[in-house]
């Protein structure tokens, strides 16, 4: 079994947190993608998904989706067919919990160690190694990963089984979707009646409504930058699999559905790219607003 720490997926939240591992770790990197690779530095590249499985003990992704991450752990060419018994595999991805269930049992048969770890926290905490994450799995695999798991976040707590830690991702992110457009409906509303924004915020922002989702988006609305940590794709891509969640288990979750569709209408704008904030221009140029300034 390779000592070394494998990690694929090197995307936004993905380099930075591949970068710290680098600085601790003996650590391969695979990415389909390779001109992404070239950003992490002391780190070895592998040519393919088998490679790093056969290089290392423990392997780490942040992959875009469920169906990704099925693909990487699960098929043809997936880790379950070249890492050995008592290796670990730790998913930082958001997916739904029912597939981590089932890999976690696939791998289960196959000896192989799983922990879906989903993060919290966006770019910034992925760059200082702040991130929440929120771990299902058995507890011996958790704890013999503690250390690891803290290079990258601050808060690392095992919430429950496998497939546990999708679940409270779920929560937060359905928590953050319904915060983001509550922001940008205040944001319009106040802004249309004469308020101005950057005043707004600072009379805000240490009242009930202050949060970071408030903080995020007043930062990019006043500064007009709506560059990408995480996506409105992925933000709706999230709110899907939590409604998904809801209706297996019969919860109502209205307040979701409809930030689902608000992040359904900006995505088909052609926004989906940009961070979640810029749902908010979606009411700008509906009531022919701008809200900017400076805090």
């Amino acid at each position: 079994m390779g000592e070394r720490t494998g990690f694929i997926g090197i995307g936004v939240m993905g380099a930075p947190m591949a970068r710290r591992l680098a600085a601790k770790y003996d650590v391969i990197v695979y990415d389909i993608d390779s001109s992404k690779i070239e950003s992490i530095r002391n780190t070895k590249i592998a040519a393919s998904i088998a490679e790093v499985g056969k290089a290392t003990s423990t392997v780490m992704l942040s992959l875009p989706g469920s169906e990704v991450v099925r693909e990487v752990i699960l098929g043809e060419n997936g880790l379950i067919t070249s890492m050995e018994k008592g290796s670990t595999i730790i998913d930082h991805s958001t997916t739904s919990p029912a597939l981590s269930q089932e890999i976690a049992k696939s791998l289960e048969n196959a000896g192989i160690n799983f922990l879906d770890a989903p993060v919290s926290g966006g770019e910034k905490a992925a760059i200082a190694g702040s991130l929440s994450i929120m771990v299902g799995g058995n507890e011996d695999v958790f704890q013999k990963n503690l250390d690891i798991l803290h290079t990258l976040g601050t808060t690392v707590v095992r919430v429950g089984e496998s497939g546990m830690g999708g679940v409270a991702k779920l929560v937060n992110n359905l928590i953050v979707g319904i915060t983001f457009v509550a922001v940008a409906e205040g944001f319009a509303l106040g802004t249309k009646s004469g308020l101005d924004p950057a005043v707004m915020y600072e009379a805000i922002r240490n009242g009930w409504a202050g949060s970071k989702v408030l903080d995020v988006s007043a930062e990019a609305m006043l500064q007009r930058d709506f560059k990408p940590g995480g996506t409105i794709d992925i933000h709706w891509k999230d709110l899907g699999y939590a409604l998904t969640l809801a209706r297996e288990k019969d919860v109502p979750v209205p307040a979701a559905a409809l930030a689902h569709e608000v992040f359904k209408a900006a995505k088909a704008s052609g926004r989906g790219r940009l961070s979640q904030p810029a749902i908010v221009q979606m009411w700008e140029n509906l009531l022919g607003i701008e809200i900017s300034g400076t805090k």
